[in-house]
């Protein structure tokens, strides 16, 4: 039962460019934690030299008890939404995180760990709007970690996201999440043809 209590914190770094919503996905990150999951969470956010297209990241820790220290030392789950952003945390990652990079902006090379990777950029342009691939992201994050409630995360989005374009920031926040679930669907299928099924 020890290890339990040991990884009942959980400590993200979500990492990209000025302009992707890189702050704004680690504020419903934690909120979705504090307020609709009972949790606690912290957030620390950084910029680079320049907030539109310089480096920046968001820290967010989520416990199930009292938080003493608000920034991350090796995260459980690195979201990089941009080459120089993974390459700035990549070192700090262990073989037990979880990585999920845009696949259009980040080659993971030699990932220590476990790595899933989506298109959100894209899709974002695909649903009119390139600003919401942080929203499809924070789906995806939602779906492979389930570091917070789907609940819990679509309430925030509601919250804060500008008037009139809550129910698209919801629907990209699905179509990050389903996108998930079949990503790890896709996984479990590879591992039982692994065992002797006969693939087409």
């Amino acid at each position: 039962m020890s290890t339990k209590t040991r990884t009942s914190q959980i400590e993200i770094i979500i990492t990209g460019f000025g302009g992707q919503g890189i702050i704004l996905a680690g504020r419903i990150l934690g909120m979705s934690a504090s307020l609709g999951d009972k949790k606690e969470s912290t957030l620390v956010q950084a910029y680079g030299p320049e907030s539109r297209g310089g480096a920046c990241n968001a820290q967010v820790i989520i416990s199930d008890r009292p938080i003493h220290y608000p920034y991350v030392n090796t995260p459980k789950i690195l979201v990089a939404m941009s080459q120089a952003g993974y390459d700035k945390f990549a070192p700090a990652l262990a073989p037990d995180s979880i990585l999920l990079v845009d696949q259009d902006l980040v080659n993971p090379e030699n990932a220590v760990c476990d790595h899933y990777a989506i298109p959100s950029t894209r899709m974002a342009e695909n649903l009119g709007n390139k600003m919401m691939a942080n929203i499809i992201m924070l789906g995806f994050c939602t779906a492979i970690t389930q570091a917070v409630s789907s609940e819990a995360a679509q309430v925030t989005i509601v919250r804060s996201v500008p008037k009139g374009t809550e129910e698209r920031n919801v629907e990209a926040f699905n179509k990050g999440f389903d996108y998930g679930l079949s990503t790890l669907k896709g996984r479990e299928k590879r591992a039982a043809g692994q065992t002797g099924a006969v693939l087409q």
